[in-house]
């Protein structure tokens, strides 16, 4: 699970809220956390009771950033949202789209891609619609 939270500031207030979302959101603890530097983000899992591993360091959360790599492709694309509240509607969708409509061509056949392709535009079609 991979949450992304936009916020100005990254103090215990902002650590405690990227925390709650996913526990309220999914309804379970994480056995394992993975964060960055800031020592905020453990002071709120200390705050909120989470017994979960907390692994954070300079090359710990080195995945989580590769996955991000689209995300931050499409801000400088953008460059300027208008508000937090907009920046964080896209962050949120476009995570939540992004493995669906992205195919990775050079690991796959063309006739593979194509099947993947219909297949997506076919869900996107549906959510659309829904």
């Amino acid at each position: 699970m991979l949450e992304v939270l936009i916020q100005r500031r990254r103090n215990r207030a902002v650590a405690r809220k990227l925390i709650r979302e996913p526990l309220r959101k999914h309804g379970f603890a994480p056995t394992r956390i993975t964060t960055d530097k800031p020592r905020s983000h453990g002071v709120a899992l200390k705050e909120i009771g989470v017994s979960a591993d907390h692994e954070r360091g300079v090359h710990q959360n080195n995945r989580a950033e590769v996955s991000h790599q689209p995300l931050r492709r499409r801000e400088r694309k953008m460059r300027r949202f208008k508000s937090p509240g907009s920046a964080q509607r896209f962050v949120s969708m476009h995570a939540a789209t992004h493995d669906t409509f992205n195919i990775q061509r050079h690991l796959i056949s063309r006739r593979t891609s194509r099947a993947f392709r219909a297949r997506a535009m076919a869900e996107g079609n549906a959510a659309v619609a829904a």
